[in-house]
């Protein structure tokens, strides 16, 4: 393997799977110059969403952010997909973290501190971003998270 990136996922344990097809019309991303913008990821393993319900009712904080773990995970197979190679990234300039929330639940920041977590700890300073944490009522199909990128890339 000569993908650095994936080298460090390997030592973390994670294996990248395959990138999860577009759910509707859309494509899963784009490259745009220098830019990847990568759509909403679910929590999704082997085809299957792992993580349902709303934060503050019937998921756990410590749940849900696995679950943002695994989308980043998902987000890092969309590029792998469309680039080649994780080691093209330059760095990830941003992340938005959508939380399907109970009214007054306000912990979205730990929800997805599971994606942000990862991703410095697989791509180092290359995975230092700027992140939105939303709350929102309901997600597609769901889903607890969902986790979307913006990558620059060389």
């Amino acid at each position: 393997m000569n993908d650095r990136t994936e080298a460090r996922l390997k030592e973390l344990g994670v294996t990248l799977p395959e990138a999860p097809k577009a759910a509707a019309n859309y494509v899963p991303a784009v490259l745009s110059g220098s830019m990847l913008y990568i759509s909403g990821q679910l929590p999704l393993a082997g085809g299957e969403l792992t993580c349902k319900g709303r934060l503050g009712e019937d998921v756990a904080i410590e749940d849900a952010a696995k679950a943002a773990k695994l989308c980043i995970i998902n987000a890092l197979a969309q590029a792998k997909a469309e680039l080649g190679s994780l080691d093209r990234i330059v760095r990830v300039v941003k992340l938005v973290g959508f939380v399907s929330s109970a009214p007054g639940f306000g912990e979205q920041p730990k929800v997805v501190n599971g994606a942000s977590d990862f991703l410095v700890e697989a791509l180092g300073d290359k995975g230092r971003h700027a992140r939105s944490a939303i709350g929102v009522a309901a997600l597609p199909f769901g889903a607890a998270v969902e986790v979307e990128a913006i990558i620059e890339v060389a």
